[in-house]
C-alpha cells in the first residue's frame, strides 16, 4: 500500500492527541517532532519536511486550536489541510487543445515504465470519451516498438511506427499528421529514456517538441526511486520545462516521499499515478483524497468512481428486477463478487473506507477474505447450472458432491449458502426505490 508506513506513523502520533481533553505547546512540540520523523523515513525531502512541520506547528499554537473542544482533531486537521497542500491543492487535469487535436508527449528515464504508461493513458483517455493513437519514437531502445505495439493491442489503440526511420521528430511529426487524417483526437508519443539525463536525451527531445509542438510534456518517473525521482523531474523541467508528472509504482511504495515532494520541490503538478501492473491501473492524482487516505479517514468518492467504472446499467437493472422478483440466484452473487475484484479486491477497497483499512483491518484478515472469496468462487462453480439457478435443490447429498468437487469441506457450502441468503437480503433492502432515490451516489455499490 502507498504510503504504508507513513499512514501508520501519523495515525499513532495522533491517537495520542485525541486522547486528551487540553493540548499544551509540549503536547504539540512532540506529536510535531513525531510527524516530522515520519516524513524524514518516508524519504520526504528535508526542506519540503521542515517547512511543513514549521508551518503547521505555527498554526496549531493558534488559540482557536488550543482553546478548541476537540484540539487533537484540529491538529489532525491541519496535518490534513497542508498535506493537500502540499501535494498540489487540487487534482490537476491534463489541457486539452481547443482546437480539437491534442499532442501529449511522453518523457523519462529508462526503467520507470514509460512505455506501458503510454497504453495505460491511451485506455484512461478512451474511457473519458478521446480516440487516442500512440507514436513509437523510442528508435533506441531494442524491442521498444514492439512493445508499445503489443500495448496498444491490449488496449485497442492505434500505433504508428516507422521502422525505416531513426530520426524521432520525423516520426513524431508523421505520427500526429497520420492521427489528425484518421480523425483522431489525441496523440501520445512514447520517446526514448536514458539511464540518466544527458545532452544527447534532451537535445532529441527538444528537436521532438519544436515538431510537434505538444499541449502537455508529462515526465514518467518511479516511486520507488524516492528522491531521485524527485532530482530527474528537477532535470527535465530545467531542460526541457515538463507540465506534469506521472508517478509509476506507487503501489508497491510504502513510503511515498516522491509524491509527497515532487509538487513542492519541482513546481509541476502529479497528474496520474499508477497503481498496479494491470493497462486500466492509472488513475488521477487527487491530493485531497490521498492525504484523507494517509491519515486513516479513508477516500469514498475514490472508492464510489471504482464502483461506478465496474458498475453495469443494463446488469444493475436486471439485478435491481430480480431481487424484487426474489429470483436472485448463486450465479448473480457470483457476479457480485466478481464485482468486487474488479474494483481491486477486498484490501483495495477497505484501504477507501474510513475507519477500516491496514490499522483497523490486519494484512493477514485481507488475505484471508481474499481466500475465502476464491473458495466461495470455486463451490459455485463446481454446482450444476440448475444448482445456481436454484438454491432450493442443494439437498445433503448434492451439497457433499459440490464439496468434494470444490475441495472443501459441506461446512464451507453451508455457510456459502448462509451468505448468500444473507446478501439477498441486504440487497433487497438496497435496491428499493425510495432508498437509492435519497443515495443516488452510491448506485453500482450494490
Amino acid at each position: 500500500m502507498a504510503f504504508e508506513n507513513l499512514s501508520e506513523k501519523l495515525q499513532a502520533t495522533f491517537q495520542k492527541l485525541k486522547g486528551k481533553g487540553v493540548l499544551t505547546e509540549a503536547d504539540i512540540d512532540l506529536a510535531m517532532r513525531e510527524v516530522k520523523l515520519a516524513l524524514l523515513e518516508a524519504d520526504v525531502n528535508f526542506k519540503v519536511v521542515k517547512d511543513f512541520v514549521k508551518d503547521v506547528k505555527e498554526k496549531a499554537m493558534g488559540t482557536n486550536v488550543l482553546e478548541s473542544l476537540t484540539p487533537g482533531q484540529q491538529v489532525i486537521k491541519l496535518v490534513n489541510d497542508e498535506l493537500v497542500e502540499l501535494m498540489g491543492g487540487t487534482n490537476s487535469k491534463l489541457t486539452y487543445s481547443p482546437s480539437g487535436f491534442t499532442v501529449l508527449l511522453m518523457v523519462g528515464l529508462q526503467g520507470t515504465g514509460k512505455t506501458t504508461t503510454c497504453g495505460k493513458l491511451a485506455s484512461y483517455l478512451k474511457k473519458n470519451g478521446k480516440k487516442p493513437m500512440l507514436a513509437a519514437c523510442d528508435i533506441y531502445r531494442p524491442a521498444a516498438i514492439d512493445q508499445l505495439e503489443v500495448v496498444g493491442k491490449s488496449v485497442d489503440v492505434p500505433v504508428y511506427t516507422d521502422r525505416n526511420s531513426n530520426i524521432a521528430e520525423d516520426i513524431a511529426l508523421a505520427a500526429k499528421k497520420e492521427a489528425e487524417r484518421k480523425g483522431l483526437d489525441v496523440l501520445i508519443v512514447d520517446t526514448a529514456g536514458r539511464l540518466q539525463i544527458d545532452e544527447n536525451l534532451m537535445e532529441e527531445l527538444v528537436r521532438v517538441k519544436k515538431a510537434v509542438k505538444p499541449h502537455e510534456i508529462l515526465l514518467v518517473v518511479d516511486a520507488l526511486t524516492g528522491q531521485d525521482a524527485v532530482n530527474a523531474a528537477e532535470g527535465f523541467n530545467e531542460k526541457l520545462g515538463i507540465d506534469g508528472i506521472i508517478m509509476t509504482k506507487l503501489d508497491g511504495d510504502s513510503r511515498g516521499g516522491a509524491a509527497l515532494s515532487a509538487k513542492k520541490v519541482t513546481g509541476k503538478p502529479v497528474k496520474f499515478i499508477g497503481m498496479g501492473e494491470k493497462l486500466d491501473a492509472l488513475e488521477p492524482f487527487h491530493p485531497e483524497r490521498m492525504a484523507s487516505r494517509i491519515l486513516g479517514m479513508g477516500d469514498m468518492l475514490s472508492l464510489i468512481e471504482k464502483a461506478q467504472e465496474a458498475y453495469d446499467d443494463e446488469k444493475a437493472a436486471k439485478l435491481e428486477k430480480k431481487l424484487r422478483k426474489n429470483e436472485f440466484t448463486l450465479e448473480d452473487f457470483l457476479e457480485q463478487m466478481g464485482q468486487v475484484q474488479a474494483m481491486g479486491g477486498l484490501g483495495k477497497i477497505l484501504e477507501m473506507i474510513p475507519g477500516l483499512g491496514k490499522n483497523k483491518v490486519s494484512e493477514e484478515d485481507i488475505e484471508k477474505g481474499e481466500k475465502e472469496f476464491k473458495q466461495m468462487e470455486a463451490i459455485i462453480c463446481s454446482m450444476t447450472l440448475a444448482e445456481r439457478r436454484d438454491p432450493n435443490l442443494l439437498n445433503a447429498s448434492r451439497r457433499k458432491r459440490i464439496a468434494s468437487g470444490a475441495g472443501q469441506p459441506v461446512s464451507k457450502v453451508n455457510s456459502l449458502i448462509k451468505k448468500y441468503e444473507d446478501s439477498k437480503k441486504l440487497m433487497k433492502q438496497f435496491s428499493n426505490p425510495s432508498f437509492m432515490k435519497k443515495n443516488k451516489n452510491l448506485r453500482g455499490l450494490f
